[in-house]
């Protein structure tokens, strides 16, 4: 089940003194993408301060619940009976990542399916600074059609053999971070990291709910302060019409609890185009909410201006095909 390969390791002639020692390169397959799903699997690359390759691990990890998706994973709740649980290889994986940067594709959540992992187990997760390679190719310039790991791994020649296999979607990963980072270093660019707050205690207990949403399946989300998102390339083609595709440059605003992490949603709908709003106005495209009888300022609002509501479900489908903006002239 664990894998494990050492590589010789060459330095370039120039590097910034301020960049990091290590990288640990993470894929993380899950259950789910709501704050309550579990890992099923998990790989890392540990590459050195010059992105060459050290070694490679992966595991399986017992869920102790549904594995969620098969058809994308492909691990069964057979396949993962005999698997350990997270808190039998939670030592294992924390000395691949002491020390080191974690890296990842959309990084904010596998930081957070991690550090979750290591809350239920009564651990603290080694990682101190998380950069994500989407972050990272933005900071390059690369030219990409999209943020999908598919995109930058095209970008650099890196064939992907099993998508969704955590050990693949790492080895890919670290093939495609090599490069950006010696293209980086070669730039003197300033390495997008951020840094990892560790979660001290976890309870999977949803939080009491008032009104109509308590006996429903949606997790209260936590505070976190706000992020100042790059400006959105395409104008605003108008409202979503019902039945209709979402289309690039158009408004979107969220308003209450989502199942899947606010920040990851927000993320999802600037990659594919869309232009995240912090309020509701007249121009706003569609409202994303979970509870549309809810007397939240945007839902009110929504009512006033007769803004198109959709719950996150819909919004997730529509994702999927996103209608591209028309070309400039």
């Amino acid at each position: 089940m664990l894998e494990d390969r050492t590589t010789a390791a060459s330095s370039p002639t120039r590097w910034p003194a301020a960049y990091p020692k290590g990288y640990a390169v993470v894929d993380v397959e899950t259950t789910g993408l709501a704050r309550d799903d579990r890992i099923i699997s998990a790989a890392v690359y540990r590459l050195d301060a010059h992105g060459e390759v050290e070694d490679h691990w992966y595991t399986l990890v017992n869920p102790e619940r549904d594995p969620g998706p098969v058809w994308i994973h492909g691990l069964t709740s057979e396949v993962l009976a005999e698997a350990p649980l997270f808190a039998d290889i939670a030592e294992e994986f924390a000395g691949r990542l002491a020390d080191r940067v974690l890296v990842a594709h959309n990084a904010v959540f596998d930081w957070q399916m991690i550090a979750r992992e290591y809350a239920r187990a009564k651990r603290e997760a080694p990682v101190r600074q998380r950069l994500c390679t989407i972050a990272l190719s933005k900071e390059l310039g690369l030219p990409l059609p999209n943020h999908k790991l598919e995109s930058l791994a095209a970008h650099f020649g890196v064939v992907q053999r099993q998508a969704h296999h955590a050990l693949d979607d790492a080895r890919v990963l670290a093939e495609a971070f090599r490069p950006s980072l010696r293209a980086a270093a070669q730039g003197e660019v300033r390495l997008p990291l951020l840094e990892c707050r560790p979660l001290t205690e976890w309870n999977d207990t949803p939080a009491p709910r008032i009104g109509r949403q308590a006996g429903g399946g949606y997790r209260p989300t936590s505070w976190r302060p706000a992020r100042k998102r790059p400006v959105c390339p395409y104008p605003n083609p108008g409202r979503w019409e019902v039945g209709g595709r979402l289309k690039q440059g158009m408004r979107v605003a969220f308003s209450g609890d989502t199942s899947v992490d606010r920040e990851l949603l927000e993320d999802r709908a600037t990659e594919a185009g869309l232009h995240v709003a912090t309020s509701l106005s007249r121009v706003t495209s569609l409202l994303v909410t979970n509870d549309p009888d809810s007397g939240t300022s945007k839902v009110v609002k929504a009512r006033q201006y007769g803004t198109p509501v959709i719950d996150e479900a819909a919004f997730g489908q529509l994702l999927r095909d996103v209608e591209p903006a028309n070309p400039r002239h």
